[in-house]
């Protein structure tokens, strides 16, 4: 735990993070040594950002029913680690919030997941955390219809965002066939199988 807090302090230390330091503003996300699972989404949005807390929001509270656990296990740091693409709220853009910063998760993405060797499932939720974690040139409904393809290591999901209903009522395969095994898949990693 030494370590994650030292790493804590060089991520609000670092001249990039000088705005975010001058707002007040901390890094959103959780590590934990002896979390099973682990979240890589895009960036906190802006209510998560204020209150220091990650997912905390609707787009939160579809995830945590998505993966099929009570709000205290989500919490639960040793359950759950979450490690945004980048730690702090982007700003607002023209359709939405900015993207992460590209060079963010290559400088501290590493040795944080270096700590946490209990990782049995990494779910990566969204565009960004997927071109970076799986590469290649499927699109975002692909990777996701073809789950099976990463596990058991590796869940590629949808940003749950209320806003992305028009996505979920185009593949209801996503409901039927993905939501299920993902709930199966958690469970799993959460009792320490692989």
């Amino acid at each position: 735990m030494l370590e994650l807090d030292r790493i804590r302090r060089e991520i609000t230390a670092d001249p990039s993070n000088a705005w975010a330091a001058s707002a007040g503003f901390e890094p959103v996300y959780v590590a934990h040594p002896e979390a099973r699972c682990l979240i890589i989404g895009q960036a906190p949005g802006i209510k998560a950002q204020q209150s220091g807390i990650p997912w905390n929001d609707a787009s939160g509270r579809r995830l945590i029913e998505w993966l099929g656990v009570d709000e205290a296990t989500f919490r639960d740091p040793t359950a759950f680690a979450i490690l945004p693409m980048d730690f702090y709220y982007p700003g607002k853009g023209a359709t939405g919030d900015l993207p992460p910063r590209a060079d963010f998760a290559p400088a501290w993405h590493p040795r944080l997941l270096e700590l946490m060797p209990q990782v049995g499932l990494t779910l990566l939720v969204g565009d960004y955390a997927q071109r970076y974690y799986l590469g290649g040139k499927s699109s975002l409904t692909e990777r996701v219809r073809r789950f099976r393809d990463y596990l058991p290591e590796r869940f590629p999901l949808v940003h749950p965002s209320p806003l992305n209903f028009r996505w979920q009522s185009r593949n209801p395969w996503f409901v039927s066939d993905v939501l299920p095994a993902l709930r199966t898949r958690v469970a799993e990693a959460l009792s320490g199988r692989p």
